[in-house]
């Protein structure tokens, strides 16, 4: 399979596609002419590696998840360390929610008065809030590779 058809039954973009390959994340078997050629089981690596980007796991940790001949050989401690960690974040962002909620509709006079709201003032002053991006990092999920 060409690397266009893989683009258009996988939606992933061409360019994505060459930057998984130089990362290892997939690799083509043959050229022909310019163009790349994967074997059909490229679409399953790809739904893998949709799917550990949706769980959070960063581009280096789905590599791991692959044998030399690109089967799915998966660590089961590593996705129960991101179970619980997603857990954890699931957690601290149902309390924001709620405090929240409990904010918006509280009948203190101000939110100066209202102690749900001053513990979730004293939560971000420590530092304990979730961040949309725990990580302090902004994953990308498609890098386009530099070209000469």
């Amino acid at each position: 399979m060409d690397i266009a058809e893989v683009a258009r039954r996988s939606g992933v973009p061409a360019s994505t596609l060459r930057y998984y390959e130089e990362k290892g994340l997939i690799a083509s078997v043959e050229r022909q002419g310019l163009r790349r050629r994967f074997q059909p089981n490229v679409l399953d690596q790809l739904a893998l590696i949709a799917l550990g980007q949706a769980a959070g796991f960063s581009l280096v940790e789905i590599g791991t998840m692959f044998t030399s001949e690109g089967e799915p050989s998966i660590d089961r401690a590593m996705l129960a360390a991101k179970a619980d960690e997603l857990d954890a974040t699931i957690k601290r962002l149902k309390a924001m929610s709620n405090g929240l909620r409990h904010a918006s509709v509280c009948p203190a006079p101000r939110h100066a008065e209202c102690p749900t709201f001053q513990r979730l003032l004293r939560s971000a002053a420590q530092g304990s809030l979730p961040s949309a991006d725990p990580t302090g990092l902004k994953r990308r999920a498609v890098r386009k590779p530099r070209r000469a």
